[in-house]
């Protein structure tokens, strides 16, 4: 297994040492199955060495722990001496609370604490093992971390494309106890590892230094009125809404093909939940599908976006419902263009919104202006 290889000899000496009785013996380490923890969500992803993701992870607001280990491969068990041989990767689990930061905000900080252009190591680090690698638990993460890398990419911050995968959440195993809290156990050692590594000057060349979150969807929204929204009383809706809206946002229904407000809609701006306002589809996204109804190829906060299985009409669909206002949508389907993704989201105009990109800041969604052209 290539060990982390250092170009500093001091640096080589202060690793080599590892001689420290393990917390968690082999005989009784577990895996971690997939999906998240219930009380809180948990992630896990790879950006090279565990020790410094852990380290810059348990920085980040809204992480609640941070635990080193492996995952990825195919073997059951596996030690630091032999992780890779069964495919692992280095990775962490980080459990983190979804009401301060979001999965996407864990993935943003990923690669800004990171070098997520290299698909065949981490800095000095060579192998496979050690390469970037976000782990979904659900579409719904998968299409958060593609959305994340899409937008990094399109910022050419990098002056080659992110080569960070995005790859379905296998078990995860804790590391021995050594590699847990290294940076704060053993920060001389870390320090020079960290140091030889190039790390930190690689992430300031890029981001400055402590990089933060600042691409939308990385923290729940404090500012809009959806963060709060209180569904209304059934009596309120039927009142407040037309008798279409009211059809397809509370009876599941579908409006009529090309005889809708927004299936050619053509402007600049965002699409919201007509019920709570939440921010769901952004224009940059929108494609005619040539179905007669507005379709876009991923949704504009991922969060905001609730998937279901529907057999309604004797076939199994996706339904797509927002999460404040548990509004329908519409469905999800696997028939768009390859070049735009493959994902079509078959949207009713009933069921939403369109705020123009002029009227985006005085109605509270400034921050979206970058993603509605």
């Amino acid at each position: 297994m290539p060990a982390k290889i250092g170009v500093v000899s001091l640096a080589m000496g202060a690793i080599a040492i590892v001689a420290f009785v393990a917390l968690f013996p082999l005989d009784e380490r577990v895996a971690v199955p997939r999906g998240g923890s219930g009380a809180s969500a948990t992630a896990v992803l790879a950006g090279g060495c565990f020790w410094c993701v852990e380290a810059d992870f348990e920085k980040l607001d809204g992480v609640i722990d941070v635990v080193s280990g492996y995952s990825g491969g195919t073997s059951e068990d596996p030690s630091y001496s032999d992780y890779a041989e069964g495919g692992h990767r280095e990775v962490v689990l980080v459990t983190y609370d979804p009401t301060h930061v979001t999965f996407a905000g864990l993935v943003e900080y990923l690669i800004k604490h990171s070098d997520p252009t290299d698909a065949n190591g981490s800095f000095y680090d060579r192998g496979v093992e050690y390469a970037p690698a976000v782990y979904y638990a659900s579409d719904d993460e998968k299409r958060a971390a593609e959305s994340v890398i899409a937008e990094i990419d399109a910022m050419q911050v990098f002056d080659v494309p992110l080569a960070v995968k995005v790859l379905p959440r296998e078990p995860f195993w804790p590391a021995e106890d050594y590699h847990q809290d290294f940076a704060r156990r053993n920060s001389l050692r870390y320090g020079y590892y960290r140091n030889a590594s190039g790390r930190d000057a690689f992430i300031e060349r890029h981001w400055g230094k402590n990089p933060g979150l600042t691409l939308p969807g990385a923290k729940p929204s404090e500012s809009g009125r959806w963060v709060a929204f209180q569904k209304p009383s059934d009596a309120k809706l039927r009142d407040s809404l037309s008798e279409m809206q009211y059809f397809v946002t509370q009876e599941r229904g579908t409006e009529p093909p090309f005889d809708n407000e927004y299936w050619d809609e053509k402007r600049e701006g965002i699409y919201v939940d007509l019920v709570s306002g939440e921010p769901l589809f952004s224009s940059t996204d929108k494609f005619d599908s040539g179905t007669g109804w507005p379709s876009f190829t991923k949704p504009l906060v991922p969060e905001n976006i609730v998937h279901r299985e529907d057999r309604s009409l004797f076939v199994v669909r996706t339904e797509v419902r927002s999460r404040h206002a548990d509004s329908h949508l519409g469905h999800v389907f696997n028939d768009a263009p390859a070049e735009l993704g493959g994902i079509r989201y078959c949207m009713n105009s009933a069921a939403l919104r369109f705020v123009p990109k002029e009227s985006m800041t005085e109605e509270g969604y400034g921050e979206f202006l970058g993603l509605s052209n």
